[in-house]
């Protein structure tokens, strides 16, 4: 009798502890399974909020729930195309106090030979003069407001309005559309635009160096080009000792302000390379403010996105002979302006 009843009080033993270590892994388990984080719906957590260790909550991706941990994407509201009528949007960002309004078709693209009109909930309204689909309006004041689309024959124009934040300071990073204001020569009076001709040589008191100089131990010789050079025989180059070349990417027209591409920019990087040599990039500044300097340095972020460098990028800031936009700026926005870029 004894021992049956020894041998049931271990056979319950044994088996109470087994009931209570399966309890406790099976808590363990619907715990971890209401910590994990669903994308697709809510998150359930366990445990109180603590935030003895600096963290509130056991949620470490609360953070993309929270509506204002992030800037606010530029709204872009896709409207349905109505049959024999082509479908718009607007697309608005801002740099300093002002705003870039794209009118686009279903696929994302400028829409180029229309007059289109663009209202601001203040009651103003702006043109698009040189129809190409882009609006730019400046002067305005910071904060929140609301861009419509005047109704134009042919088009299905978006109902709502676009709300987009007016930024009060540029940020120094670069601007996303910024390829959408890069010009081609073909599309501007380059004769008018481009002032850097060799103005160097007529406003220094030393000559312009020509010619290859003779180097030191350790060092590199290098040139700089652009489209004055016309096309070059980048081994004829590299066989006369030239190690790098500072390649123009392009220029700020002198006349309208216009952002260009030098016409030999991709030909001389890819010649510059193919040959041995080393690039570096420079870019004539004709900015006369901050903003004007961060869409130029935009603009070689831009193109410079499917080259590696292994020189730096240079701003060229000089005068443009009395006729530039920028040849009047005094001293101090001068700096900023290079700072800026």
């Amino acid at each position: 009798m004894d021992s049956r009843i020894g041998k049931l009080t271990v056979i319950a033993s044994v088996s109470a502890l087994v009931l209570i270590v399966l309890l406790v892994v099976g808590y363990n388990r619907i715990a971890a399974r209401g910590q994990k984080t669903s994308y697709e719906g809510t998150q359930q957590v366990m445990n109180p909020p603590t935030a003895s260790d600096g963290q509130v909550g056991d949620d470490l991706s609360a953070f993309l729930s929270d509506d204002s941990f992030f800037d606010k994407e530029p709204e872009f509201h896709m409207v349905e195309p109505v049959e024999g009528r082509t479908a718009l949007s607007l697309i608005v960002t801002s740099v300093q106090k002002d705003l870039r309004v794209r009118i686009v078709d279903g696929t994302g693209e400028p829409v180029a030979g229309e007059s289109f009109y663009v209202q601001l909930d203040t009651g103003s309204e702006y043109k698009d003069l040189d129809r190409d689909g882009i609006v730019y309006i400046g002067d305005l004041a910071a904060g929140e407001v609301e861009v419509s689309l005047k109704p134009i024959k042919g088009y299905e124009t978006p109902k709502e309005p676009v709300r987009v934040n007016v930024k009060e300071q540029v940020e120094y990073v670069p601007i996303d559309d910024i390829m959408l204001l890069i010009k081609t020569e073909d599309e501007v009076n380059a004769l008018l635009e481009d002032t850097e001709t060799n103005l160097a040589a007529l406003e220094s008191t030393e000559p312009e160096i020509s010619t290859m100089l003779e180097t030191k131990p350790h060092t590199k010789a290098g040139i700089d080009v652009s489209k004055w050079q016309k096309e070059i025989d980048w081994e004829k180059v590299k066989l006369a000792g030239v190690d790098f070349a500072i390649i123009r990417a392009g220029y700020r027209g002198s006349s309208t302000g216009a952002l260009v591409e030098d016409p030999y920019f991709k030909a001389n990087m890819a010649g510059a390379k193919a040959a041995g040599i080393e690039t570096g990039v420079y870019f004539f500044t004709q900015a006369v403010n901050e903003v004007e300097a961060v869409e130029e340095a935009s603009m070689v972020v831009a193109l410079l996105s499917e080259y590696d460098p292994e020189f730096p990028v240079f701003i060229d800031t000089e005068g443009a002979g009395g006729n530039g936009r920028a040849d009047g700026l005094e001293k101090e926005m001068r700096t900023r302006v290079c700072d800026a870029f």
